[in-house]
Protein backbone atom coordinates (compact mmCIF):
# COMPACT_ATOMS: atom_id res chain seq x y z
CA UNK A 1 0.00 0.00 0.00
CA UNK A 2 1.30 3.30 -0.97
CA UNK A 3 2.06 5.71 1.41
CA UNK A 4 0.19 8.88 1.57
CA UNK A 5 2.23 12.30 1.63
CA UNK A 6 1.15 16.03 2.14
CA UNK A 7 3.55 18.51 0.96
CA UNK A 8 2.17 22.51 1.86
CA UNK A 9 4.45 25.32 0.64
CA UNK A 10 3.47 28.67 -0.57
CA UNK A 11 5.56 29.46 -3.38
CA UNK A 12 4.24 27.31 -6.89
CA UNK A 13 7.81 26.66 -7.85
CA UNK A 14 9.22 24.91 -4.49
CA UNK A 15 6.08 22.62 -5.13
CA UNK A 16 6.96 21.98 -8.96
CA UNK A 17 10.34 21.51 -7.78
CA UNK A 18 9.63 18.89 -5.33
CA UNK A 19 7.21 17.13 -7.89
CA UNK A 20 10.16 17.05 -9.87
CA UNK A 21 12.52 15.84 -7.70
CA UNK A 22 10.43 13.23 -6.36
CA UNK A 23 9.23 11.84 -9.14
CA UNK A 24 10.85 8.76 -8.54
CA UNK A 25 8.95 7.76 -5.71
CA UNK A 26 5.67 7.95 -7.45
CA UNK A 27 5.37 4.45 -7.19
CA UNK A 28 6.19 3.33 -3.48
CA UNK A 29 4.04 7.30 -1.79
CA UNK A 30 0.81 8.67 -3.15
CA UNK A 31 1.70 12.74 -3.07
CA UNK A 32 -0.28 15.69 -2.87
CA UNK A 33 0.22 19.54 -2.81
CA UNK A 34 -1.07 22.39 -0.82
CA UNK A 35 -0.24 25.98 -1.52
CA UNK A 36 -1.17 27.12 2.26
CA UNK A 37 -2.59 25.89 5.57
CA UNK A 38 -5.88 26.30 4.92
CA UNK A 39 -5.36 24.25 1.70
CA UNK A 40 -3.52 21.33 3.41
CA UNK A 41 -6.28 21.37 6.44
CA UNK A 42 -8.97 20.56 3.89
CA UNK A 43 -7.08 18.12 2.23
CA UNK A 44 -6.56 16.20 5.51
CA UNK A 45 -10.69 16.50 6.06
CA UNK A 46 -10.99 14.60 2.67
CA UNK A 47 -8.74 11.87 3.03
CA UNK A 48 -6.45 10.41 5.11
CA UNK A 49 -2.41 11.07 4.94
CA UNK A 50 0.88 9.40 6.67
CA UNK A 51 2.94 12.39 6.57
CA UNK A 52 2.71 16.35 6.38
CA UNK A 53 5.95 18.21 4.86
CA UNK A 54 5.39 21.93 5.88
CA UNK A 55 7.43 24.79 4.46
CA UNK A 56 7.12 27.58 7.89
CA UNK A 57 6.76 30.94 6.78
CA UNK A 58 3.36 31.18 4.77
CA UNK A 59 1.14 34.08 4.80
CA UNK A 60 -2.12 33.59 6.33
CA UNK A 61 -1.46 30.21 8.58
CA UNK A 62 2.20 29.80 8.98
CA UNK A 63 3.58 26.05 9.02
CA UNK A 64 3.94 26.37 13.01
CA UNK A 65 0.09 27.27 13.34
CA UNK A 66 -0.43 24.47 10.46
CA UNK A 67 1.69 21.32 12.65
CA UNK A 68 -0.05 22.61 15.65
CA UNK A 69 -3.68 22.06 14.42
CA UNK A 70 -2.79 19.07 12.41
CA UNK A 71 -1.14 17.63 16.06
CA UNK A 72 -4.50 18.01 17.96
CA UNK A 73 -6.57 17.24 14.88
CA UNK A 74 -4.87 14.17 13.23
CA UNK A 75 -2.40 13.10 15.32
CA UNK A 76 -1.41 10.05 13.63
CA UNK A 77 0.36 12.37 10.63
CA UNK A 78 4.06 12.75 10.94
CA UNK A 79 4.65 15.81 11.17
CA UNK A 80 7.88 17.65 8.97
CA UNK A 81 9.09 21.20 8.54
CA UNK A 82 10.67 22.08 5.23
CA UNK A 83 12.04 25.37 5.71
CA UNK A 84 14.66 27.84 4.83
CA UNK A 85 14.36 30.06 7.83
CA UNK A 86 16.48 28.57 11.24
CA UNK A 87 16.51 31.50 13.42
CA UNK A 88 15.90 30.98 17.43
CA UNK A 89 12.56 32.28 17.29
CA UNK A 90 11.21 29.73 14.80
CA UNK A 91 13.11 26.89 16.39
CA UNK A 92 10.81 27.89 19.50
CA UNK A 93 7.97 27.62 17.88
CA UNK A 94 8.59 24.36 16.47
CA UNK A 95 10.11 22.57 19.40
CA UNK A 96 6.56 21.20 20.54
CA UNK A 97 4.47 20.71 17.22
CA UNK A 98 7.55 19.39 15.03
CA UNK A 99 8.69 15.62 14.62
CA UNK A 100 11.68 16.47 12.56
CA UNK A 101 12.96 19.74 10.62
CA UNK A 102 14.43 19.85 6.99
CA UNK A 103 16.57 23.00 5.42
CA UNK A 104 15.75 24.07 2.65
CA UNK A 105 17.72 23.31 -0.10
CA UNK A 106 17.04 19.43 0.92
CA UNK A 107 17.92 17.20 -1.48
CA UNK A 108 15.45 14.27 -2.78
CA UNK A 109 17.83 11.79 -0.90
CA UNK A 110 17.24 13.03 2.41
CA UNK A 111 13.29 13.64 1.92
CA UNK A 112 13.23 10.14 0.89
CA UNK A 113 15.19 9.19 3.58
CA UNK A 114 13.35 10.91 6.17
CA UNK A 115 9.46 10.06 5.25
CA UNK A 116 10.87 6.28 4.83
CA UNK A 117 12.18 6.24 7.42
CA UNK A 118 9.24 7.72 9.66
CA UNK A 119 6.79 5.63 7.71
CA UNK A 120 8.85 2.55 8.58
CA UNK A 121 8.05 3.37 12.32
CA UNK A 122 4.57 2.57 11.83
CA UNK A 123 4.70 -0.60 10.76
CA UNK A 124 7.05 -1.16 14.21
CA UNK A 125 3.91 0.54 16.33
CA UNK A 126 0.92 -1.48 14.81
CA UNK A 127 -1.77 0.20 17.57
CA UNK A 128 -3.44 3.47 15.81
CA UNK A 129 -3.89 4.26 19.20
CA UNK A 130 -0.75 3.99 20.67
CA UNK A 131 1.48 5.36 17.87
CA UNK A 132 -1.53 8.60 17.99
CA UNK A 133 -0.89 8.53 21.91
CA UNK A 134 3.29 9.20 21.09
CA UNK A 135 3.25 10.85 18.03
CA UNK A 136 1.56 13.80 20.64
CA UNK A 137 4.64 13.49 23.22
CA UNK A 138 6.01 16.79 23.55
CA UNK A 139 8.07 16.50 26.24
CA UNK A 140 8.64 13.61 29.19
CA UNK A 141 9.04 13.77 32.46
CA UNK A 142 12.52 13.95 34.15
CA UNK A 143 13.91 12.70 37.76
CA UNK A 144 12.76 15.40 40.03
CA UNK A 145 16.11 15.71 41.57
CA UNK A 146 17.35 16.22 38.26
CA UNK A 147 14.82 18.75 37.03
CA UNK A 148 15.77 20.98 39.67
CA UNK A 149 18.63 20.80 40.02
CA UNK A 150 19.16 22.07 35.87
CA UNK A 151 16.50 24.94 36.75
CA UNK A 152 18.71 26.17 39.41
CA UNK A 153 21.92 26.36 37.33
CA UNK A 154 20.35 27.92 34.67
CA UNK A 155 18.66 30.25 36.90
CA UNK A 156 22.21 30.81 38.55
CA UNK A 157 24.52 34.24 37.60
CA UNK A 158 26.59 31.76 35.53
CA UNK A 159 25.73 29.16 34.31
CA UNK A 160 27.78 25.94 33.08
CA UNK A 161 26.60 24.19 30.04
CA UNK A 162 29.23 21.84 30.72
CA UNK A 163 27.20 21.22 33.85
CA UNK A 164 24.10 21.18 32.44
CA UNK A 165 25.14 18.58 29.65
CA UNK A 166 26.24 16.37 32.63
CA UNK A 167 22.84 16.58 34.18
CA UNK A 168 21.26 15.80 30.66
CA UNK A 169 23.20 12.82 30.01
CA UNK A 170 22.10 11.26 33.64
CA UNK A 171 18.61 11.60 33.11
CA UNK A 172 16.19 9.50 30.01
CA UNK A 173 13.88 12.33 29.47
CA UNK A 174 16.21 15.12 28.80
CA UNK A 175 18.49 13.34 26.85
CA UNK A 176 15.64 12.31 24.27
CA UNK A 177 14.75 15.53 24.03
CA UNK A 178 17.97 17.36 23.05
CA UNK A 179 19.22 14.68 20.72
CA UNK A 180 15.89 15.26 18.72
CA UNK A 181 16.39 19.42 18.54
CA UNK A 182 20.07 18.93 17.76
CA UNK A 183 19.66 15.78 15.14
CA UNK A 184 16.96 18.36 13.38
CA UNK A 185 18.49 20.43 10.31
CA UNK A 186 18.12 23.60 12.61
CA UNK A 187 21.84 23.57 13.24
CA UNK A 188 23.24 23.05 10.39
CA UNK A 189 25.50 20.13 11.87
CA UNK A 190 26.38 17.69 8.83
CA UNK A 191 26.74 14.34 11.28
CA UNK A 192 23.88 12.84 13.38
CA UNK A 193 25.05 13.38 17.29
CA UNK A 194 24.21 10.82 19.95
CA UNK A 195 26.30 11.70 22.88
CA UNK A 196 23.95 14.03 25.12
CA UNK A 197 26.58 16.25 26.41
CA UNK A 198 27.79 17.15 22.56
CA UNK A 199 24.59 18.03 22.13
CA UNK A 200 24.02 20.62 24.49
CA UNK A 201 27.23 21.97 23.81
CA UNK A 202 25.75 22.22 20.39
CA UNK A 203 22.65 24.11 21.26
CA UNK A 204 24.60 26.60 23.58
CA UNK A 205 23.13 28.39 26.48
CA UNK A 206 21.23 30.57 24.86
CA UNK A 207 19.02 28.12 23.21
CA UNK A 208 18.87 25.58 26.18
CA UNK A 209 18.16 28.62 28.52
CA UNK A 210 15.56 29.36 25.86
CA UNK A 211 14.25 25.84 25.45
CA UNK A 212 14.08 25.09 29.22
CA UNK A 213 12.71 27.93 30.82
CA UNK A 214 10.30 29.53 28.21
CA UNK A 215 9.09 26.38 26.31
CA UNK A 216 9.61 23.88 29.21
CA UNK A 217 10.66 20.97 27.16
CA UNK A 218 11.75 19.45 30.37
CA UNK A 219 9.19 18.66 33.18
CA UNK A 220 9.45 17.32 36.05
CA UNK A 221 7.91 13.75 37.46
CA UNK A 222 5.12 13.50 39.16
CA UNK A 223 5.38 10.66 42.06
CA UNK A 224 1.79 9.98 42.51
CA UNK A 225 1.04 9.36 39.23
CA UNK A 226 1.44 5.87 39.24
CA UNK A 227 1.50 4.04 42.18
CA UNK A 228 4.23 1.34 42.24
CA UNK A 229 6.07 2.87 39.50
CA UNK A 230 9.44 3.80 41.07
CA UNK A 231 11.40 6.60 38.72
CA UNK A 232 14.35 6.70 40.72
CA UNK A 233 14.65 2.68 40.22
CA UNK A 234 14.05 3.01 36.81
CA UNK A 235 16.67 5.74 36.75
CA UNK A 236 19.36 3.66 38.63
CA UNK A 237 18.73 0.60 36.10
CA UNK A 238 18.93 2.80 32.72
CA UNK A 239 21.80 4.74 33.94
CA UNK A 240 23.80 1.18 34.87
CA UNK A 241 22.83 -0.48 31.58
CA UNK A 242 23.87 2.84 29.32
CA UNK A 243 27.61 2.64 31.25
CA UNK A 244 27.96 -1.17 30.56
CA UNK A 245 26.94 -0.76 27.24
CA UNK A 246 29.30 2.22 26.88
CA UNK A 247 32.41 -0.32 28.19
CA UNK A 248 31.14 -3.55 26.52
CA UNK A 249 31.50 -1.36 23.01
CA UNK A 250 35.14 0.07 24.20
CA UNK A 251 36.05 -3.31 25.16
CA UNK A 252 35.09 -5.34 21.98
CA UNK A 253 36.67 -2.19 20.14
CA UNK A 254 33.68 -0.77 18.62
CA UNK A 255 34.43 2.74 17.17
CA UNK A 256 34.07 6.05 19.10
CA UNK A 257 30.56 6.78 17.64
CA UNK A 258 29.05 3.34 18.52
CA UNK A 259 30.13 3.55 21.67
CA UNK A 260 28.34 7.22 21.86
CA UNK A 261 25.91 5.08 20.68
CA UNK A 262 25.89 2.34 22.89
CA UNK A 263 25.69 4.68 26.15
CA UNK A 264 22.60 6.53 24.89
CA UNK A 265 21.18 3.26 23.97
CA UNK A 266 21.51 2.08 26.95
CA UNK A 267 20.04 4.92 28.68
CA UNK A 268 17.01 4.82 26.67
CA UNK A 269 16.33 1.48 26.58
CA UNK A 270 13.72 1.77 28.66
CA UNK A 271 12.14 5.13 27.72
CA UNK A 272 8.81 3.75 26.44
CA UNK A 273 8.31 2.76 30.00
CA UNK A 274 8.30 6.48 30.90
CA UNK A 275 5.76 7.11 28.10
CA UNK A 276 2.96 4.46 28.96
CA UNK A 277 3.56 5.26 32.62
CA UNK A 278 2.89 8.78 32.44
CA UNK A 279 0.65 8.82 29.29
CA UNK A 280 -1.43 5.44 30.48
CA UNK A 281 -1.02 5.68 34.41
CA UNK A 282 -4.02 3.80 35.10
CA UNK A 283 -3.94 0.80 32.28
CA UNK A 284 0.43 0.95 33.25
CA UNK A 285 -0.52 -0.14 36.70
CA UNK A 286 -2.27 -2.82 36.13
CA UNK A 287 0.17 -4.19 33.45
CA UNK A 288 2.85 -3.84 36.48
CA UNK A 289 0.02 -5.69 38.62
CA UNK A 290 -0.42 -8.32 35.76
CA UNK A 291 3.76 -9.03 35.74
CA UNK A 292 3.92 -10.03 39.74
CA UNK A 293 0.60 -11.84 39.69
CA UNK A 294 1.58 -13.99 36.98
CA UNK A 295 5.53 -14.40 37.25
CA UNK A 296 6.25 -12.90 33.66
CA UNK A 297 8.46 -10.11 32.43
CA UNK A 298 6.80 -6.61 32.35
CA UNK A 299 6.94 -6.94 28.38
CA UNK A 300 5.36 -9.61 27.93
CA UNK A 301 2.58 -8.26 30.48
CA UNK A 302 2.54 -5.10 28.09
CA UNK A 303 2.29 -7.39 25.00
CA UNK A 304 -0.95 -9.11 26.76
CA UNK A 305 -2.55 -5.58 27.91
CA UNK A 306 -1.24 -3.13 24.38
CA UNK A 307 -0.47 -5.75 21.78
CA UNK A 308 3.00 -4.02 21.92
CA UNK A 309 5.87 -3.44 24.06
CA UNK A 310 8.01 -0.60 25.42
CA UNK A 311 10.70 -1.54 23.68
CA UNK A 312 8.09 -0.55 20.52
CA UNK A 313 7.05 2.03 22.19
CA UNK A 314 9.85 3.82 22.71
CA UNK A 315 11.81 3.55 19.71
CA UNK A 316 8.72 4.66 17.71
CA UNK A 317 9.13 7.80 19.53
CA UNK A 318 13.00 8.17 19.17
CA UNK A 319 12.36 7.46 15.42
CA UNK A 320 10.13 10.08 14.99
CA UNK A 321 12.52 12.61 16.84
CA UNK A 322 14.98 11.54 14.58
CA UNK A 323 17.47 9.54 16.61
CA UNK A 324 20.46 7.74 14.72
CA UNK A 325 19.05 4.71 13.47
CA UNK A 326 21.30 2.07 15.43
CA UNK A 327 20.12 3.98 18.77
CA UNK A 328 16.13 3.42 17.68
CA UNK A 329 17.48 -0.36 16.44
CA UNK A 330 18.57 -0.96 19.92
CA UNK A 331 15.97 0.02 21.74
CA UNK A 332 13.33 -1.57 19.65
CA UNK A 333 15.03 -5.17 19.88
CA UNK A 334 16.76 -4.90 23.11
CA UNK A 335 14.81 -7.85 24.15
CA UNK A 336 14.88 -9.93 20.99
CA UNK A 337 18.04 -8.60 19.15
CA UNK A 338 17.70 -11.86 17.19
CA UNK A 339 15.03 -10.29 15.09
CA UNK A 340 17.22 -7.08 14.00
CA UNK A 341 18.05 -7.76 10.48
CA UNK A 342 21.88 -6.39 11.74
CA UNK A 343 23.64 -9.83 12.98
CA UNK A 344 27.38 -8.15 14.18
CA UNK A 345 28.27 -7.08 17.29
CA UNK A 346 27.24 -3.52 17.58
CA UNK A 347 24.95 -0.72 20.08
CA UNK A 348 21.69 -3.28 20.15
CA UNK A 349 23.89 -6.10 21.46
CA UNK A 350 25.70 -4.07 23.90
CA UNK A 351 22.56 -2.93 25.25
CA UNK A 352 20.59 -6.42 25.78
CA UNK A 353 24.12 -7.83 27.45
CA UNK A 354 24.20 -5.21 29.78
CA UNK A 355 20.20 -5.17 30.43
CA UNK A 356 20.54 -9.31 31.11
CA UNK A 357 23.41 -8.94 33.33
CA UNK A 358 21.04 -6.61 35.02
CA UNK A 359 18.68 -8.86 35.61
CA UNK A 360 20.72 -11.76 36.18
CA UNK A 361 22.52 -9.66 38.97
CA UNK A 362 18.97 -8.54 40.56
CA UNK A 363 17.66 -11.98 40.60
CA UNK A 364 14.06 -11.02 39.73
CA UNK A 365 12.64 -14.08 38.97
CA UNK A 366 9.39 -12.10 38.07
CA UNK A 367 10.93 -9.73 35.57
CA UNK A 368 13.67 -11.88 34.43
CA UNK A 369 15.35 -11.29 30.99
CA UNK A 370 17.19 -13.89 29.37
CA UNK A 371 20.12 -13.41 27.53
CA UNK A 372 20.42 -14.82 23.61
CA UNK A 373 23.11 -16.87 24.36
CA UNK A 374 22.61 -18.71 20.42
CA UNK A 375 22.99 -14.97 19.07
CA UNK A 376 26.14 -14.39 21.31
CA UNK A 377 27.67 -17.43 19.78
CA UNK A 378 26.86 -16.75 16.34
CA UNK A 379 28.74 -14.02 16.37
CA UNK A 380 31.84 -16.12 17.61
CA UNK A 381 31.88 -14.52 21.21
CA UNK A 382 30.94 -17.61 23.64
CA UNK A 383 34.02 -17.12 25.56
CA UNK A 384 33.62 -13.23 25.88
CA UNK A 385 30.66 -13.52 28.61
CA UNK A 386 33.02 -14.43 32.26
CA UNK A 387 35.07 -11.21 30.99
CA UNK A 388 31.56 -9.50 30.02
CA UNK A 389 30.14 -10.85 33.95
CA UNK A 390 33.62 -9.16 35.47
CA UNK A 391 33.38 -6.16 33.95
CA UNK A 392 29.43 -5.52 34.55
CA UNK A 393 30.49 -6.37 37.73
CA UNK A 394 32.76 -2.91 38.17
CA UNK A 395 30.23 -1.07 36.71
CA UNK A 396 27.80 -2.30 39.44
CA UNK A 397 30.28 -1.58 41.94
CA UNK A 398 30.67 1.98 40.64
CA UNK A 399 27.06 2.94 40.84
CA UNK A 400 26.50 2.36 36.95
CA UNK A 401 29.03 4.97 35.91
Amino acid sequence: MKRRILFVDDEPNVLQGLQRMLRSMRNEWDMDFASGGEEALRKLEEAPFDVIVSDMRMPGMNGAQLLKEVARRYPNVVRIVLSGHSDREYILQLVTTTHQYLAKPCDAETIKDTVNRACALRDLLTSKELSALVSQIKSLPSLPSLYTRIIEILQSDDPSLQKIGEIVSEDIAMSAKVLQLVNSSFFGIARRISNPVQAVMFLGLETVKALVLSVQIFAKWESSKVKGFDIERLWHHSMTVGAMAKRLAETEQLAARAVDEAFTAGLLHDVGKLILAASLPDAYQKVMAASKAQRIPLWRAEEQAFGTTHAEVGAYLLGLWGLPTSIVEAVAWHHRPAECPARTFCPLTTVHVANALWYQSAHEEDNVQVLDTALIESMGLAERLSAWQSLYDQVAAQGGK
